[in-house]
């Protein structure tokens, strides 16, 4: 096993190297003036630079703390919500059909709802924010409890499970898988919405810093900031969902068909 983790970083350490080397020779290669594509020298100074100078590290907090917020209310609502959802023909056959078919929107749809309604201000970032993520919250928890096994349900009852009891410890436990993805699906929607968002006006994050990379026509800048936007990403999934799906996995026995 370890030697299968192993060759396994060894393969993602490979590709990335590769990928490294491919956009170095084409940045070499001089195929198109640098202000249109860098080499990943050009942008590693950029990176570093913006820590240096405090402005990555500070647009990184400034955003954090706004995703924080906004997932947070968006976990408050759409978790409880599609609770009830996937329990409830009613909410159903409206709430659930409601949800989505504003799923389908793209974020930037609700941008200028979010200006028109709060103007320009927290408000409408933080609206664009949970617009994104709630409905593929509430439709995931909602179909993780619809879908729950039947024959959970009838073991439950026979055990002398009935009502919120049969809620709490066997429909909740076994729609857990579906619930977490549909979290991790939100923060992905609500961290794509929070960029869209930032770039609306000065707000301080990371997205304002990627809107004046391009106004001072700065690509190695604007690459730059793509990346770090990318790397928070990924380091949320691995220390948040990617540890919480793998203790599903374990849980529920399935520890060898993990990533």
């Amino acid at each position: 096993m370890r030697r299968w983790h192993v060759s396994r970083l060894l393969g993602k350490g490979l590709f990335f190297v590769g990928l490294l080397l491919v956009w170095h020779i084409l940045a070499i290669a001089e195929i198109w003036p640098v202000w249109v594509f860098p080499g990943p020298l050009d942008v590693a100074d950029s990176i570093l630079s913006g820590c240096m100078d405090g402005s990555f590290v500070e647009g990184a907090g400034r955003s954090l703390g706004r995703i924080a917020l906004g997932y947070g209310i968006s976990l408050v609502i759409g978790l409880p919500l599609g609770l009830a959802v996937g329990r409830m023909r009613l909410l159903g056959d409206t709430v659930g059909t409601l949800s989505l078919g504003l799923q389908s929107l793209p974020s930037v749809c609700w941008l200028p709802l979010g200006l028109l309604w709060f103007g320009l201000n927290e408000s409408a970032i933080m609206f664009v924010v949970v617009m994104g993520a709630i409905f593929s919250i509430i439709l995931s928890t909602a179909d993780g409890v619809r879908n729950t096994t039947p024959l959970y349900l009838k073991a439950g009852k026979t055990l002398g499970a009935h009502g919120l009891f049969l809620y709490t410890r066997v429909v909740l436990p076994a729609a857990l898988p579906a619930i977490v993805s549909g979290m991790k699906l939100g923060w992905t929607f609500a961290w794509r919405s929070l960029m869209a968002g930032e770039l609306l006006y000065v707000s301080g994050g990371l997205g304002q810093l990627l809107s004046m990379g391009r106004e001072l026509n700065d690509m190695p800048r604007v690459m730059a900031v793509m990346l770090v936007i990318i790397m928070i990403g990924l380091t949320i999934d691995r220390l948040v969902f990617a540890r919480l799906e793998t203790r599903l996995r374990e849980r529920w026995g399935l520890a060898g068909s993990g990533r």
